[in-house]
C-alpha cells in the first residue's frame, strides 16, 4: 500500500520540478534575449577574430564605449583595436537582459579578459559590462558600452 503513495508524491515531484524556474531562479529566456545575448558574445569573438566587418554591422555608426580604464572610445577605435588584435581571450558569463522597449535594451554580463590596455600594459582581468542595444530595422546594433573593472575581493 506505500508504493502507490511514493509513486504519487514522485510524480508530483517530478512535474513540480518542470514547471519550476531554470537553475538559479532565471526565468526561461524569450527569443529577443536569446537575440541580445548572442549579440553581446558576437562582438567580443569578432574583435578577437580581427573581423573588424562583423563589427561594423554589430555596432551603431554612433557607438560609444567607456573603457575599463575610464576612457570614451568610439568606433573607429573599437574597430582598429580588433584590426590590431588587441583581444586575445575572454570568457562571458552572468548574462542579464532588461528589456526597455521593444527597440532598446540593456545587456550586463561579466567577463575574465586577456587583453593589453592602458598605461600598465593589461586590461583589469574581471570586469562588468553592460551594454545597450537598439533596434535599427530589423537588426539590433550595440549603441552604448561601459566595463567596470572588478576587484578581485568582489
Amino acid at each position: 500500500m506505500k508504493w502507490p503513495v511514493f509513486i504519487l508524491i514522485g510524480g508530483c515531484l517530478v512535474c513540480w520540478a518542470q514547471a519550476a524556474p531554470l537553475a538559479g531562479g532565471a526565468a526561461p529566456r524569450g527569443p529577443v534575449e536569446q537575440t541580445l545575448i548572442a549579440q553581446s558574445r558576437a562582438v567580443p569573438q569578432a574583435a578577437r577574430d580581427k573581423d573588424s566587418g562583423a563589427l561594423q554591422r554589430l555596432l551603431t555608426d554612433d557607438f560609444q564605449q567607456v573603457g575599463s580604464e575610464g576612457r570614451l572610445h568610439d568606433k573607429r577605435e573599437i574597430l582598429d583595436d580588433a584590426r590590431e588584435g588587441t583581444l586575445t581571450d575572454f570568457s562571458l558569463y552572468n548574462f542579464e537582459v532588461l528589456s526597455l522597449d521593444e527597440n532598446a535594451a540593456i545587456v550586463t554580463f561579466d567577463a575574465v579578459i586577456h587583453q593589453p590596455e592602458g598605461d600598465d600594459g593589461f586590461a583589469p582581468r574581471y570586469q562588468h559590462f553592460s551594454d545597450v542595444w537598439v533596434k535599427q530595422g530589423d537588426q539590433w546594433r550595440l549603441r552604448f558600452q561601459q566595463a567596470t573593472a572588478r576587484r578581485p575581493i568582489d
